[in-house]
């Protein structure tokens, strides 16, 4: 494992740094529900875009005073900046299916924020346990590495198939499964999560909305988990990543409400990241079959390249391509999904256009 000891400070100060982030915003700034401005959505993006960037500087310090090695600190901070474009990447992808989701559900707007801050919390616990069970895996057996990119490649080629396969509340089977088990009351009260119905202490439809959220982010951290341990199998770089990039998760689903149609197109970046980091999960796997079949005796240039991939001596070059793909992927899919935005955008415009005419 690509994996280096860390003090236990380093790990209280994350977790303290996590906590009082939390509190600020929910114990001062968002003490009491409400819908927040763009203005307010786009100061708190940049709020937690910048937490993330600061808590990288402290990982390249840190590595770098403690171990005294500036270049295994350059390639950590590089791990945990790809990982947590990637992380960030994904949960942006999943806001999509929260906006389904409080759409079928009819939520007023000043209840989705506390939704989503206790989907949050359990988030972090969940992928936490997510997280350490994989490393772990990885550990204990390795081959489980190349059946987490077999997994990735083949979810990243099926999303760029143009059926939207995504999670439907109408036909979903969750929902059933979760009211057979839950008494669920078919209304709000208030934004509480329980209420009490003959006597007896039942859900509110808030309740099932948040169970129906916590289920939804357990399935899209199937994939995410696996991607960023294509990029790093550091159980520190791979959570403390994976964290930050939904902790702004609430901020950023209010941010882009009124823009997910315009980033149509991410999906398809997304789906070439997932295919580029399973394909570079099973490289390895692909470069000692070659090498079984060429010989250890090969001395060719290719056979060369081979041993010196299979050993390792391209790990830093790996780490920058990486960085270049994934972020290349992410910010060019964004950049074409506003230069060609959807179909339906581009018929009221022609109709607005044609009005003036």
């Amino acid at each position: 494992m690509n994996t280096i000891d860390y003090p236990f400070w380093v790990w209280v100060f994350f977790f303290a740094v996590v906590l009082v982030a939390l509190f600020v915003d929910i114990g001062i700034v968002n003490r009491h529900s409400h819908v927040p401005s763009r203005k307010e959505t786009v100061s708190w993006s940049i709020v937690w875009i910048s937490l993330a960037l600061l808590f990288n500087v402290f990982i390249y310090w840190q590595v770098g005073t403690h171990h005294g090695d500036w270049s295994l600190a350059t390639n950590k901070s590089i791990e945990f900046f790809t990982g947590y474009l990637i992380e960030l990447s994904l949960s942006v992808d999943n806001l999509f299916i929260f906006l389904l989701i409080f759409s079928y559900f009819k939520v007023p707007k000043e209840f989705q924020h506390r939704v989503l801050f206790w989907g949050i919390m359990g988030a972090l616990v969940m992928r936490m346990v997510m997280i350490f069970a994989g490393a772990e895996l990885v550990e204990r057996f390795h081959w489980i590495i190349y059946v987490f990119g077999a997994f990735l490649l083949y979810t990243g080629l099926k999303m760029f198939s143009d059926d939207d396969e995504a999670f439907n509340p109408e036909e979903s089977k969750m929902i059933s499964v979760i009211t057979r088990y839950i008494p669920i009351s078919k209304h709000y009260e208030g934004n509480n999560f329980l209420t009490t119905v003959d006597g007896k202490t039942t859900g509110t439809l808030l309740l099932l909305v948040l169970i129906v959220v916590e289920l939804s982010d357990l399935m899209f951290a199937v994939d995410s988990i696996p991607a960023i341990f294509g990029i790093t199998t550091d159980r520190f770089i791979v959570y403390t990543s994976n964290i930050f990039a939904i902790l702004g998760l609430r901020t950023f689903f209010f941010l882009l409400a009124d823009l997910a149609d315009r980033f149509h197109l991410l999906k398809f970046g997304l789906a070439f990241v997932l295919s580029f980091i399973g394909v570079k999960m099973l490289l390895p796997l692909l470069a000692g079959g070659l090498m079984m079949v060429l010989g250890e005796t090969d001395t060719s240039s290719f056979a060369v390249f081979l041993q010196k991939y299979l050993h390792h001596d391209y790990k830093q070059t790996e780490i920058y391509i990486s960085l270049g793909v994934v972020s290349g992927a992410i910010v060019l899919s964004v950049i074409l999904s506003l230069i060609f935005p959807p179909k339906k955008e581009k018929d009221v415009i022609k109709e607005m256009e044609e009005d003036l005419t």
